[in-house]
């Protein structure tokens, strides 16, 4: 089993930096994660390029 990495984000609603953690094992990932300071639901998409670097992007869920 690979081991997670942690990526950091900037929350849509409040801006605040979080850390989150990326499954390497998964090429695509699209899933929703609550902001830990103001609660509010936030899609993240996640893609690993060749080299298993994750790039995430962090939007509202309703945009």
């Amino acid at each position: 089993m690979s081991a997670l990495d942690s990526v950091l984000i900037q929350c849509p609603y409040c801006w605040e930096t979080l850390e989150i953690s990326v499954d390497p094992s998964v090429a695509e990932q699209e899933y929703v994660e609550d902001c830990q300071v103001c609660c509010n639901p936030i899609l993240l998409k996640v893609l690993l390029d060749e080299d298993l670097t994750p790039h995430v992007e962090a939007s509202a869920e309703n945009d």
